[in-house]
């Protein structure tokens, strides 16, 4: 079995609308390089420069929205709650390229570790984005009817003709599409039939444009429809979104993963089984433990409470009384009397600040978070923010999300078969 590595974040997938030309250089072995959303190579950074502080409020904004889609599904409700006035709006934080249909038309996909289908926009579909995947095109395209066994694995699945149509809710929209399936490259590996969503119709703004492969635990995920190939194994290490030009990895399958690494236990949700929950037992504010109320912290599958690993997630979001308690520690330590906010952040500096190190101490493993990836510091460096906030408070959230910037420079190793979570620092860029 061949070692895969490429990178992470949701999936996008895209047609059309490929790399910059500058950085479309050809992926070689099994190795695909990874880009930010917002790098210079991506296709989906915005048309207009964002100042600092608009880049760090868009984002803070996306993860108010992210947040309320993860509470949404540990409470096992189907429908998000908005925000008077405002749309939710998902995006994925990194791209990687892989290849759909024979001949392969190469996609640049969004992943998405809280979610597990797979589906992409095809042609037909009625709100999709403009670049589509050509069905018609893929000599090895099929859609599934409504007695493959697929076909029960899909929410509300229904019969439209012969084909299997499921529909479905992601953030605040809704998406309707055929079950399908079709050769998926990543890397040098294909891998046939296989079973995805062809999206036909999507009404809302929540939809990722180009499609979502997603690498949770549910049946149709990416490591159920592989593990003969990768044994329901993968890492992933996240490169800092501070430098406009890198590249990370989603490294796929046991082999080529790091020896030297602590893990911790996988706890199920059987509510919410894709979601990969850890126990949290404390946080460390430099030396000291943080006095946090024990229920704040605490695994609870019937209320969803608890905390997990999240690749879509930019900022690490506490409930409220974990993140006041770790928040009032922080500023302690740093004994700046001025403390200022920007939007959501409400622990910022206007003078050089000496940060302590933040400690997530969990079952048989601690992971100690550096400035780096504690810390957001405007272009001009005359602002410095703690990069965690509270969940948000519309909605009744008793969930700790774990997020992408923290998990940054850190390969982080997901290890199904011993239902177990590994951390290890490592440079990615």
């Amino acid at each position: 079995m061949k070692t895969q590595i490429f990178c992470l974040v949701f999936l996008f997938i895209s047609v059309a609308q490929g790399l910059n030309p500058k950085c479309d250089t050809q992926d070689h072995g099994s190795t695909l390089q990874v880009f930010h959303i917002y790098s210079q190579c991506s296709p989906f950074k915005p048309s207009k420069p964002l100042s600092w502080e608009e880049d760090m409020l868009s984002m803070l904004a996306k993860d108010q929205a992210r947040l309320q889609y993860l509470s949404s599904l540990v409470a096992g409700k189907s429908v998000v709650p908005v925000a008077s006035g405002r749309q939710i709006v998902q995006s994925p934080t990194y791209i990687v390229r892989a290849k759909i249909g024979t001949p392969p038309q190469t996609m640049l996909m969004a992943m998405d570790t809280s979610n597990d289908a797979a589906w992409i926009p095809c042609n037909g579909c009625i709100g999709c984005s403009s670049k589509v995947f050509n069905t018609a095109k893929s000599t090895t395209f099929n859609t599934l009817g409504c007695h493959a066994a697929q076909c029960k694995q899909v929410p509300n699945p229904t019969c439209g003709g012969s084909a299997c149509i499921f529909n479905m809710t992601y953030g605040s929209s809704s998406i309707a599409g055929n079950l399908s399936r079709d050769t998926v490259a990543l890397a040098t590996d294909p891998i046939p039939s296989y079973t995805f969503g062809c999206l036909q119709k999507t009404t809302g703004k929540s939809v990722p444009q180009q499609g979502l492969l997603g690498l949770g635990r549910g049946p149709l995920s990416l490591l159920s429809q592989t593990q003969h190939l990768y044994k329901s194994t993968f890492s992933y290490c996240l490169p800092s979104f501070r430098s406009p030009n890198f590249s990370g990895s989603l490294r796929l399958g046991p082999k080529g993963q790091p020896i030297r690494i602590k893990y911790t236990q996988l706890l199920k949700n059987p509510r919410r089984p894709s979601l990969y929950f850890v126990n949290l037992i404390g946080i460390r504010v430099g030396r000291r433990v943080v006095d946090i109320p024990p229920k704040a912290l605490a695994f609870n599958p019937s209320t969803g409470a608890g905390t997990i690993f999240d690749s879509g997630t930019v900022f690490t979001r506490l409930v409220e009384p974990a993140y006041v308690a770790v928040r009032n520690a922080f500023r302690r330590r740093v004994k700046v009397a001025n403390v200022t906010s920007l939007g959501g952040f409400d622990t910022c500096y206007t003078v050089p600040i000496v940060a302590p190190t933040i400690t997530f101490m969990f079952t048989g493993m601690n992971v100690t978070l550096p400035q780096e990836n504690l810390l957001i510091h405007s272009t001009a460096g005359s602002i410095t923010c703690l990069a965690m906030a509270s969940a948000p408070d519309n909605v009744n959230s008793v969930l700790n999300v774990v997020a992408n910037m923290q998990q940054q420079n850190h390969r982080v190793l997901f290890d199904v078969p011993n239902s177990r979570l590994g951390v290890a620092r490592e440079r990615c860029t």
